[in-house]
């Protein structure tokens, strides 16, 4: 055995016991509790309190009752539509703050950080006190002239909505700020100098060399607003019922473990779906990249 063989052993060994933390805290305490709920899932409620360690596959079954599918279509619908709104906002935002001159940079990226110092709650009941009869937003409204009465802003859908897009805005806006503000813009030089205009120079080197950020901010907002019940609760009272109340509802008050792991194995399910298209899409333009 040489001395570079020896060499590459030893720095193997090294890696391997300086990843062993790494290794026992994800077995630990990721893939064990996901083992657990998968287990859980097809388990069967004892009468009174518990699990019986019977197999079914009731907890799945019962899914599919009208009740709990329209709340899995309520939480899609939901998750579309406030991702969709925070591309729309935040795209821009990322991509023109990316632009700005440093100390601008440097003073919009803190403003968009600045939220988190302050605990969501908190921050969500400043938002009641906005939707709520006669508040700011009504008193503003109705001093315009725009409307003649006060309008029922809280407790609705759109002020789920809007409590949804502002607590996941700023992940898209530092998503793509991160992207744009690494990108090569000699290439988009290049491509208008090769006769390209602003908007087809955007759509075929700026756009594309950005997607990754732009998957990413869609990955951290579609992902969470999937399981944010606590906007729904606050902002929407009960009538906008998503996953994560119905998983609340189950392991809380009805004491249902195996039906609300079979809930949470669905949730996983679809949110793992939207990572494997996020690995697929930035995965095939670096692909492209390195051609």
């Amino acid at each position: 055995m040489n001395t570079f063989e020896k060499l590459r052993r030893k720095r193997s060994r090294s890696y391997t016991l300086a990843s062993l933390p790494l290794v026992i805290f994800t077995i630990v305490f990721v893939l064990g509790p996901m083992v657990y709920m998968v287990i859980l899932s097809f388990l069967t409620r004892a009468e009174s309190w518990g699990v019986v360690a019977e197999f079914t596959f009731d907890n799945y079954a019962d899914i599919l009752e009208p009740v709990y599918l329209e709340s899995a279509v309520q939480s899609l619908k939901l998750a579309f539509t406030t991702t969709i709104i925070v591309c729309a906002v935040g795209y821009p935002f990322g991509y023109f703050m990316a632009k700005l001159p440093e100390a601008r940079r440097r003073l919009c990226v803190m403003l968009v950080m600045v939220p988190f110092w302050t605990s969501s709650l908190i921050r969500l009941y400043g938002w009641m006190i906005i939707l709520r009869a006669n508040g700011p937003l009504d008193s503003a409204l109705m001093a315009l002239g725009i409307t003649d009465a006060p309008l029922k802003l809280l407790y609705t859908y759109p002020a789920v909505l809007a409590g949804m897009v502002y607590a996941l805005l700023p992940f898209m806006i530092l998503s793509v700020y991160s992207s744009v503000e690494k990108m090569d813009w000699s290439l988009v030089e290049a491509a208008r100098d090769l006769g390209a205009g602003a908007v087809r120079a955007f759509l075929t080197v700026t756009l594309k060399l950005t997607l990754p950020g732009l998957m990413t901010g869609i990955i951290l907002t579609f992902v969470p607003s999937m399981g944010l019940f606590f906007i729904a609760d606050i902002l929407g009272g009960n009538k906008v019922v998503l996953i994560g109340t119905v998983i609340q509802e189950q392991l809380m008050k009805v004491h249902n473990w195996p039906f609300a792991a079979a809930l949470s194995v669905i949730l996983m399910a679809m949110t793992s779906a939207m990572i494997i298209l996020y690995r697929k899409v930035t995965g095939s333009k670096e692909l492209e990249g390195a051609i």
